[in-house]
């Protein structure tokens, strides 16, 4: 019993810490995270909605039956931990204050975290995200309420042992259904998953496959014409002087002067 009452607190920090609000953790990273499984259904279950996906009479039955059931066994369980006397438990202060902690937690999360839930998975019936919301809530419950049970049984009267232990119980069914509901999803979706796939090659295959046309380019360089040399412009002939016509003098040659005597 000793070892038990060691592993309390942790269960007591671990609901408390999930209530107040953690919302930065991933669901992986944080299994019993509450808070962010509240604050994560409805809006995956607004996201299925507006997808209009069809959903069976029958799945939406067995869902609204099973947490119609949930939502009894919540208050019953409210009810059973306001009439717990834990001041008057013959056990030191410490282990009292253990146990008042997880009480405060579980309300919490039965009054704040649990109807969110709730509501976002009748929002989304057959939404994985939504389902698996709930079940690891109602896991993280079990645990919790489980240590109460526990130290009741320790330390209270036999009354609130049982009444705790029948609400126990009752959480645990539901946790079961849940496990068994989303094994079945699953299924359902692998199926839908490879029907679609199957689908999909067959209308691939109904497409004519258009021969690829032939596109032919001439990349070979034509040769190099050789280059064409200019030729030089060519010098204009002189004309000789024109002759006088017959019968007339030529002009006689410039006659030079005479050079002069000397004096």
């Amino acid at each position: 019993m000793k070892t038990r009452l060691i592993l309390v607190p942790g269960f007591a920090g671990l609901l408390c810490a999930a209530t107040l609000g953690q919302v930065n953790q991933t669901p992986a990273a944080a299994p019993a995270n509450l808070r962010y499984s509240a604050q994560g259904g409805p809006a995956v279950a607004s996201a299925a909605a507006q997808a209009g996906q069809p959903v069976s009479y029958a799945s939406v039955s067995q869902l609204n039956g099973m947490l119609e059931q949930l939502e009894a066994t919540s208050k019953n369980t409210q009810a059973d931990l306001v009439r717990l006397r834990i001041e008057h438990w013959k056990t030191d202060t410490n282990s009292k204050k253990t146990a008042l902690a997880n009480v405060d937690s579980i309300q919490r999360n039965l009054q704040g975290a649990l109807p969110e839930i709730i509501a976002g998975l009748r929002a989304a019936p057959e939404g994985l995200p939504a389902t698996f919301k709930l079940y690891r809530n109602l896991d993280a419950l079990y645990d919790v309420l489980g240590n109460v049970v526990e130290l009741a049984g320790a330390f209270g009267t036999k009354d609130d042992e049982q009444t705790l232990a029948n609400d126990l119980s009752a959480f645990e069914a539901t946790r079961k259904q849940m496990a068994e509901r989303i094994e079945t999803l699953s299924s359902a979706k692998e199926a839908e998953i490879a029907r679609l796939r199957a689908d999909l090659r067959t209308a691939q295959a109904a497409i004519p496959v258009e021969p690829p046309k032939k596109v032919i380019v001439d990349d070979t360089e034509p040769p190099m014409k050789p280059a064409v040399k200019k030729k030089p412009a060519a010098k204009p002939k002189s004309t000789p002087p024109a002759k006088p016509p017959a019968g007339q003098p030529q002009n006689p040659p410039a006659q030079q002067p005479a050079p002069a005597k000397p004096q």
